[in-house]
């Protein structure tokens, strides 16, 4: 397995492949319900082959992630890996949360310590509440007193608002939504090349975009993929063109399955930064604009029709409608905006055509009208 060094802490090197535990095997497709049976051993396996990197967060399978995680590391194998996990900022309410959650985190994975601490999906809103509650002050208290070791964020918001997040602290790392698709989405690459500037190591979640780029099809992608001059399966691909860029720490894959774990770690052990050739990235351009030619709304989630005065997150439901058009995977697509968007007060049901939105829009896109569409695809 390879490592790459922080680019802050030279002397902590991490592994170019990380294990994501959100999407674990589960039994009868209740994501709260993990199937320890096969989890367990793919985990340990994993971590016998140099996965030593284990990424958690509070809600995760319906917030039995972390405590499934935490008896798995019993016996020694804790001292064997770097553990990851992230503040859950949305159930932040006063200054003394930080502090309860990190110690409610700390039984459940049944360890004195994380070595890559979080705030979980930050955005401008989740920012400024860790502004105005002194989140990093609570932080800082953590890592001196050996709780934390490493300080990051996972990201979920605009361009606008990493590149301000970004540029706030001496962070020792971040998360962002990077693959080849996603290169103007939420960080981008623009986020990618302002945290290298700020010598912030980037892990990027979501390589492989949910499994959507793993999957062969539709076929005038398998057409351009079986031009190539050395053939490879569309994971191949994806992870290689991730781990292509030299400022890309590790990326982070949610595999629930030994072939997956295998063919994950094929990668990582040959994939080197700038290795792909002219050839290659002009394959992978062309998947990429394949797939862009199928999206449903022209939004480039730059977040300026935001805020909704009613809370609807407009960059997420036409990034779930876009989604669904894309791979078809509506199901997936649907469930996420149900638990996640919907259940959270920012579905495209809270809008009222107030119009306050399009006038905003760089992309002149009739908002109003496609977040009705957009939901009643979602929802159907």
């Amino acid at each position: 397995m390879q490592y790459r060094p922080l680019p802050r802490h030279p002397s902590t090197s991490v592994p170019v492949l990380g294990f994501g535990c959100m999407r674990l095997p589960v039994i009868d497709r209740d994501y709260a319900r993990i199937d320890e049976e096969r989890a367990a051993p793919l985990i340990r396996s994993a971590i016998s082959r140099g996965v030593t990197y284990l990424d958690t967060a509070y809600p995760y399978h319906g917030g039995t992630s972390e405590p499934f995680v935490g008896r798995l590391l019993g016996g020694g194998l804790r001292e064997k890996v770097q553990l990851a996990t992230k503040l859950p900022t949305w159930l932040i309410k006063t200054e003394a949360d930080f502090e309860r959650l990190l110690d409610e985190q700390l039984k459940r994975l049944r360890t004195d310590r994380i070595d890559f601490y979080m705030f979980h999906g930050l955005g401008a809103e989740r920012w400024e509440t860790v502004k105005r509650l002194r989140g990093l002050d609570a932080f800082e208290r953590a890592r001196a007193d050996g709780r934390i070791r490493r300080i990051g964020f996972s990201f979920h918001g605009s361009a606008d608002a990493f590149s301000t997040i970004v540029d706030a602290y001496d962070w020792d790392f971040c998360q962002i939504q990077y693959n080849f698709i996603d290169v103007a989405y939420q960080a981008g690459t623009a986020g990618l090349e302002r945290a290298v500037a700020r010598r912030v190591g980037v892990f990027a979640m979501e390589p492989l975009r949910g499994g959507a780029l793993a999957a062969r099809g539709p076929e005038e992608v398998d057409r351009v993929w079986a031009r190539a001059s050395v053939q490879r399966s569309p994971a191949d691909w994806a992870l290689r063109w991730v781990w292509d860029h030299a400022g890309v720490v590790m990326a982070l894959s949610g595999m629930n399955a030994p072939d997956q774990l295998d063919r994950n770690i094929a990668a990582a052990e040959a994939a080197r930064p700038g290795a792909m050739t002219a050839e290659d990235l002009a394959l992978v351009a062309e998947v990429r604009d394949i797939f862009r030619s199928k999206m449903k709304v022209a939004c480039t989630t730059c977040g300026y029709c935001l805020p909704c005065p009613n809370g609807v997150s407009i960059p997420d439901v036409f990034s779930g409608y876009n989604t669904s058009a894309m791979f078809g995977t509506k199901p997936a697509a649907s469930a996420v905006y149900r638990m996640y968007v919907m259940a959270g007060g920012h579905g495209a049901d809270q809008c009222t055509r107030c119009g306050e939105c399009e006038p905003k829009c760089p992309q002149e896109i009739p908002i109003q009208d496609m977040l009705a569409e957009a939901h009643s695809h979602l929802t159907e």
